[in-house]
């Protein structure tokens, strides 16, 4: 029973922290008393599940005794009348079983979802656009804040602060927790977007932890790609970017083999890809692309797409790749969109040119803590016969990665790599 109502505790922090977090707030209206009530819910589950067993609706369990928490807090704290009285209320129609209040989080209902609206408070134009998403992340994907540290290239210190910075505001500001009129949504819905988007980075590449893949976070971004698609049928980067998640995703089940160990796109078994998921994707691909200049999203998701309808790695499109990572260049630029481009450059135009675009990015001195980028670098530099440079490169990449499954990639292409320089040295 002990390591089962371990294992639940576990797997409800990672699949319902979010959700729970979000009702929270709506009750609430305080990010900090929301954190709190909501750890304590989860640290007392840790010491009683094991001895009283796991109940038969854990989210439920956890969502009653957090608000519970809430009205002892609110108790002592008088100037907290309102929102002691909306926890009492909702106390009345959860004590009614698990199938009202509580069920709320996980709703397909996209006006009375949760999560969506505190999206939506979290990317509200009174904040800064970056500390929009990283507190988006922090609070509904439940990533911890030294994981939306790298997402964003940045110290866990520094966006520590960030966070910090963007409740107070919030809580200065009198943010409101509620989905937009259709009016406000030109300036919230990037944030939005950029929000999803990098929790399913997050997903696809783990930053951290035994799995290359963050399974309960990938179904998380395309659920809410999905929310935010039926909210809005008609914007086009929305449509884009469900297109995107859906066509990398259909990749998930090749991507790692028996063991969970890393399988790269040109050795990966294309018969396992989620072919559902791609005829989905490549539709939602041309509504993006359709009526006028296309955005970011939808660029990505061209490009996707490409890779997905290729029948193998050789046959895949790589001119019109790079030809779009141009495209999106000019849209979009950064950094992660040159590099991507430079490893297009590399397959199409061979690895002595994308190794020349690679250095022109490490002149910059913009992706120096990127672990892909000195990947990239390290295998050019393998198929060009440098081993030693390779050798460093890997080294470079194996000092920033935090995913055990990567680490092993990475540990045995180094190996070769040495293996390759003591063969040419004989």
């Amino acid at each position: 029973m002990g390591a089962r109502a371990a294992d639940t505790v576990q797997a409800v922090f990672h699949e319902e922290w979010g959700r729970l977090l979000a009702t929270l707030v709506r009750w609430l209206g305080d990010f900090d008393l929301a954190e709190e009530v909501a750890a304590e819910a989860i640290a007392t589950a840790v010491e009683r599940w094991p001895a009283e067993g796991v109940p038969s609706h854990p989210t439920a369990w956890l969502l009653t005794t957090a608000r519970r928490g809430a009205i002892d807090v609110l108790r002592r704290q008088r100037t907290y009348a309102a929102k002691l009285a909306i926890l009492k209320v909702e106390a009345e129609r959860a004590d009614g079983g698990p199938t009202d209040a509580v069920t709320a989080p996980g709703s397909a209902d996209v006006v009375d979802d949760d999560q969506l609206r505190l999206f939506f408070t979290c990317c509200h134009p009174a904040l800064a656009p970056e500390a929009r998403v990283a507190l988006t992340l922090r609070y509904l994907a439940g990533l911890s804040t030294a994981e939306v540290a790298r997402a964003f290239l940045v110290p866990a210190a520094t966006m520590s602060q960030r966070l910090t910075r963007a409740k107070r505001k919030i809580r200065e500001a009198q943010i409101p927790y509620r989905i937009p009129g259709s009016a406000e949504f030109p300036e919230r819905l990037p944030a939005v977007l950029r929000v999803i988007y990098l929790v399913f980075t997050e997903a696809y590449a783990a930053s951290h932890g035994p799995a290359l893949i963050r399974a309960e976070l990938a179904d998380e971004a395309i659920r809410l790609a999905r929310i935010l698609y039926r909210l809005l049928p008609c914007e086009r980067e929305v449509a884009g970017l469900l297109a995107l998640v859906l066509l990398v995703d259909a990749r998930r089940p090749a991507r790692t083999d028996a063991s969970g160990d890393l399988v790269l796109l040109e050795d990966q078994d294309r018969t396992r890809w989620n072919r559902t998921q791609i005829d989905e994707g490549t539709r939602l691909v041309e509504q993006a692309l359709h009526g006028g200049s296309p955005g970011p999203y939808a660029l990505q998701a061209a490009i996707a797409a490409l890779h997905d309808e290729a029948t193998s790695f050789e046959r895949t499109d790589w001119r019109q790749i790079v030809a779009l990572y141009g495209v999106l260049q000019d849209v979009a630029p950064s950094p992660l969109v040159a590099l991507n481009r430079a490893v297009a450059v590399g397959i199409a135009d061979g690895p002595a040119a994308g190794l020349a675009m690679l250095d022109q990015l490490a002149v910059a001195g913009k992706l120096d803590r990127y672990r892909p980028f000195h990947v990239a670098r390290a295998d050019f530099l393998g198929r060009l016969r440098r081993f030693e440079e390779a050798a460093r490169a890997y080294r470079q990449a194996l000092a920033l990665v935090g995913n055990d499954a990567e680490r092993r990639f990475l540990e045995r292409r180094l190996a070769d790599i040495e293996a390759d320089s003591l063969l040419r040295d004989e």
